[in-house]
């Protein structure tokens, strides 16, 4: 007799797990995502359930702590032969009892967000997802931005501690190696600014966008496109709607929205107004 779904057991995925991940995602439909899976199973704690046929993965996700104030949900996958039987509700609860009283985020698709909303998530705003061949529209934006060095990691990491509102050192850390480029500005001899462009499948992803203002945002933006052949893909919180029209504007479509849940939390910490992307929704 083939084991129950309900009595198939959870397990920690680790590095090695890279290609069935992948190939999980490449099941559902969305892009491998080889890279970024790297990343999170790394910096991260993966939890998967095996299929006892095929070898490969059931279900899985990923979860990146920020310490015991926030950890972030994400590549919260089943395959679809297992799709709408409970295994991504099983998969959830167990992250809940291991997350125990630490407050939790995720961005959720709409055929996500009512199973989240069954766990105990509430919709905290949304991100709009937007890809494309960046052309500026207008005017350059005013200030300089420069490639990042190792003697600036000090100071990136204060800043976004402040913007983000957490110790994001472990994720942070790995930036250089894991982007093609990581750039920063500065005012007056202080970083305003920075952000890092990644490859994911066959766009650069933009994303830490931290930065003063909008102004300082595009410069960044601007700088990154400039090196790149790539078409530029990135998630910006829709209360950023200046930035939005402008990267609009300058030839990036609208793709998708997601939303930002939160469980255990009324809202996020740091500053949101110079939050204007995340590294990747995966990893909050």
């Amino acid at each position: 007799m083939p084991t129950p779904l309900t009595e198939l057991p959870i397990r920690r995925l680790t590095t090695a797990d890279l290609h069935s991940c992948a190939d999980l995602s490449e099941d559902r439909g969305w892009p491998r995502e080889e890279h970024k899976w790297g990343l999170l199973l790394a910096a991260g704690v993966g939890y998967g359930i095996d299929d006892p046929d095929t070898k490969g993965l059931v279900a899985g996700c990923v979860v990146t702590s920020y310490g015991p104030e926030l950890s972030a949900v994400g590549m919260v996958l089943v395959a679809e032969r297992y799709a709408r039987q409970g295994v991504g509700r099983r998969l959830m609860r167990h992250v809940l009892t291991e997350a125990g009283g630490t407050p939790l985020t995720l961005h959720a698709t709409p055929n996500g967000q009512s199973l989240y909303e069954e766990l105990g998530f509430a919709h905290a705003g949304r991100a709009e997802m937007v890809r494309g061949r960046f052309h500026l529209s207008g005017p350059a934006p005013r200030g300089a931005t420069r490639p990042a060095t190792a003697e600036d990691l000090p100071a990136i990491l204060r800043l976004d501690a402040d913007v983000f509102g957490v110790d994001r050192t472990h994720m942070l850390a790995r930036l250089p190696a894991f982007a093609d480029q990581l750039r920063v500005a500065e005012a007056d001899g202080a970083l305003t600014g920075y952000a890092a462009a990644w490859p994911n499948m066959e766009t650069l992803v933009v994303g830490p966008l931290i930065a003063r203002d909008t102004e300082t945002a595009k410069s960044l933006i601007v700088s990154l496109a400039a090196r790149t052949e790539r078409p530029l893909r990135t998630d910006i919180d829709v209360r950023h709607q200046e930035l939005l029209a402008w990267v609009k504007a300058s030839g990036l479509e609208p793709i998708a929205f997601n939303a930002v849940m939160l469980r255990g939390t009324p809202a996020l910490p740091g500053d949101w107004t110079r939050r204007f992307a995340p590294l990747t929704v995966a990893a909050g």
